[in-house]
């Protein structure tokens, strides 16, 4: 559910949270992993990343509402801030008014921009046209640091409100470990009939809660090659959107894709584009090419696709 008259309470609320600081530690990661791959949650005792530090509660997410201006007809409220949440990037509320909000720990900590790195990498980067390469001259140039590059984490938050005051007051890790030197950022969700649906390079991921926990049992790798170079962090793989034909769709920014599957392989290193598939992930094909950085995708209500492309920067 996007952004209706029943969500624009919650809205601004969402986006009052206070990022927490965190500092990355040398810690293992996960392994890198193959196309089409479908893992388990990273199992007790197994190294994994490094637990975020988030901020306390504190009154900061209403100090920063009395300072929005609201159209005529809105009322702002604050539905949810840290503990409950931290560095959320995007949200997709179902059909229950439960929240599933991606959060992002690897900022500047696993998740980087070629304009903090030298003229070697970033030749390297230009030259890499599949996930493969980016991966293997990261291990090159990043040599030990490798180890910080894997210990934060993205994850998907689920937040409810229990008892219906609107306000969110039960928050559950639905997901996470998504901190391999091949991922991030995190930036797109979307649940649909029991499985949600999560964007973080270089997967498109299918999760489903089987037991009713907030957690999710199962995960698989849809479809793996997006983001087969660096570029400027934030041109990611986002946007999931369900059409009007019934199909899953989805953007990416212009870190390209190489992702082979049973029908052929579709590769662009340089462009951002518009996806869409089979809920099962079958028949993906490219919709819409030649963009920078399409962000959210929305459709009307006579099919028409719109995309804000993001050239800001």
């Amino acid at each position: 559910m996007r952004s209706t008259h029943s969500q624009q309470q919650l809205i601004a609320a969402m986006m009052l949270t206070a990022c927490c600081a965190f500092l990355p530690a040398p810690e293992s990661g996960a392994q890198d992993r193959p196309n089409g791959s479908a893992v388990a949650p990273v199992a007790p005792g197994v190294a994994g990343p490094t637990a975020p530090r988030i901020a306390p509660a504190s009154d900061e997410g209403q100090r920063a509402l009395a300072g929005f201006k609201l159209p005529a007809g809105f009322k702002g409220s604050l539905f949810a801030a840290e503990p409950l949440l931290a560095n959320p990037v995007a949200f997709f509320v179902d059909s229950r008014g439960r929240f599933f909000v991606c959060e992002s720990f690897r900022q500047n900590a696993g998740v980087t921009d070629n304009r903090g790195h030298d003229e070697a990498w970033l030749e390297d980067d230009l030259a890499a046209q599949t996930v493969a390469d980016r991966i293997e001259y990261h291990r090159r140039h990043l040599q030990e640091k490798v180890r910080e590059y894997e210990s934060q984490d993205d994850r998907i938050r689920l937040l409810e409100d229990v008892d219906g005051d609107g306000t969110a007051d039960r928050a559950t890790v639905y997901a996470d470990h998504f901190h391999s030197l091949a991922e991030g950022t995190g930036a797109g969700v979307l649940e649909h009939q029991g499985d949600v649906f999560y964007t973080c390079i270089p997967n498109l991921w299918r999760l489903r809660d089987d037991d009713g926990d907030g957690q999710a049992d199962q995960r698989t790798a849809l479809h793996y090659g997006f983001g087969v170079r660096v570029a400027f962090r934030g041109h990611d793989l986002h946007g999931l959107e369900m059409g009007p034909d019934g199909r899953l769709y989805f953007s990416i920014g212009d870190r390209g894709y190489h992702v082979e599957t049973d029908h052929g392989t579709l590769a662009d290193p340089r462009s951002g584009a518009v996806f869409r598939c089979e809920l099962d992930g079958s028949r993906l094909e490219v919709v819409a090419t030649g963009l920078r950085n399409p962000q959210e995708l929305a459709f009307d209500d006579f099919g028409n696709l719109f995309t804000g492309d993001n050239n800001s920067d």
